[in-house]
């Protein structure tokens, strides 16, 4: 006996087969696009290596020349304790103007000069001192350098001062001392290569969330489809859906390799929180950017113009959203303006679900505010697409 189907299940049947042939439509369309298809592959495996790998934002293995005046114990044991990981001893020189001339050329970050009789004065209980001079051309990694050498340079000089001490009633154990013992949450070894590499993914996800609708209705325009599928029983929405539909799925499988394929194993990034949880609000994003790509497809002609749209917007949205800088370091204008933006609610997202194993009950303030950005961004490029052909 056939089922009896109301004209109500119907129309829904008919919908939604209209709804994955188009989808299926859109899927083989962006198979055949070979220079996304390489720049999708490229972003969510190679890109993703190179930016956890390469890419560092603590002080490492930075370049050190040394003119050693002195040449005693305490000098050659004062030049020992610049080592690595922080810095990279790369010999020694004998005139000043020497270490200016590897700052000005790049060849060195860092240039310390022990003056003569170093050993003695500090014997002696006289006044003394090293100069340690910092290329600060990158300014975060000058000021690492000289952060760490005027840590390195108080330590050593407590450990002279006890061992002058040492054999009295003023013994090292008898004095005074305030011991910092911190914890590091959630990257207890504090590896740059978690944060990079977890940043970088973002930065790709958000950059195709929006390129890919925007190309993939643009390439109807180029081809002259876009009138054809106007006039077909379909509705606006139900040409826009399935192309938002089909790369929201390509972008959700590039997710994916990149995290299983890349990050986990070369770099160790864990996912702490629920993975299910991760890619359905994943999914969530892309459908908020996506409503980015749409508007900008409807005032673009072709897809050249689309990635120029898709950089002009995407640019301020990377650099002001939280992954360049914390938010807490913009200016309060900028923190407002960026309200509108759904990557400052993914990143907190992202990183709460990968890094500290939140859930819904700890991220439900971003993941509606992301809900209504979202929806409201989706309805605008839908009341754009309309509006252009009305």
């Amino acid at each position: 006996m056939k089922p009896v189907w109301t004209p109500r299940m119907q129309r829904i049947i008919l919908w939604l087969r209209r709804l994955a042939v188009m989808t299926r439509k859109e899927m083989l369309q962006l198979s055949r696009d070979v220079p996304i298809g390489l720049l999708l592959v490229y972003s969510f495996t190679l890109a993703v290596y190179i930016a956890g790998n390469g890419i560092r934002s603590q002080l490492h293995n930075a370049s050190l020349l040394v003119q050693d005046s002195d040449h005693s114990v305490s000098s050659r044991e004062l030049i020992h304790k610049f080592k690595a990981p922080f810095f990279r001893l790369e010999g020694e020189i004998h005139d000043p103007r020497e270490g200016l001339r590897s700052l000005d050329r790049g060849k060195a970050m860092a240039v310390l000069e022990i003056p003569p009789r170093f050993h003695e004065q500090l014997m002696t209980g006289e006044p003394t001192a090293v100069q340690f001079l910092v290329d600060t051309t990158n300014a975060p990694q000058g000021l690492s350098a000289a952060s760490y050498a005027v840590r390195i340079i108080a330590q050593f000089e407590q450990e002279i001062v006890l061992a002058r001490l040492g054999g009295t009633e003023t013994s090292p154990q008898n004095l005074p001392a305030i011991v910092s013992d911190h914890r590091v949450w959630y990257n207890p070894d504090q590896n740059d290569t978690w944060f990079e590499s977890v940043s970088h993914l973002l930065r790709q996800i958000t950059i195709f969330a929006i390129l890919l609708p925007a190309a993939a209705l643009v390439r109807e325009k180029e081809r002259g489809t876009v009138e054809q599928l106007l006039v077909s029983p379909l509705t606006p929405f139900q040409i826009m859906l399935p192309k938002v539909l089909a790369m929201t799925v390509v972008i959700l499988c590039a997710t994916a390799v990149a995290l299983f394929g890349i990050m986990r194993p070369a770099f160790g990034v864990p996912i702490r929180g629920s993975a299910l949880l991760f890619f359905t609000l994943t999914a969530l994003f892309v459908f908020s950017t996506a409503g980015m790509g749409l508007a900008a497809a409807t005032i673009t002609r072709n897809q050249a113009q689309v990635g120029m749209m898709t950089l002009l917007v995407v640019a301020p949205m990377m650099l002001l959203s939280g992954l360049v800088a914390p938010m807490e370091a913009l200016p309060t204008w900028t923190r407002n303006l960026m309200i509108l933006s759904p990557l400052r609610y993914f990143i907190d997202i992202a990183n709460g679900i990968l890094l500290k194993g939140s859930d819904l009950s700890l991220l439900w303030e971003s993941v509606l505010s992301m809900v209504l950005l979202g929806g409201g961004l989706f309805g605008f490029g839908m009341w754009r697409f309309r509006r252009q052909f009305d």
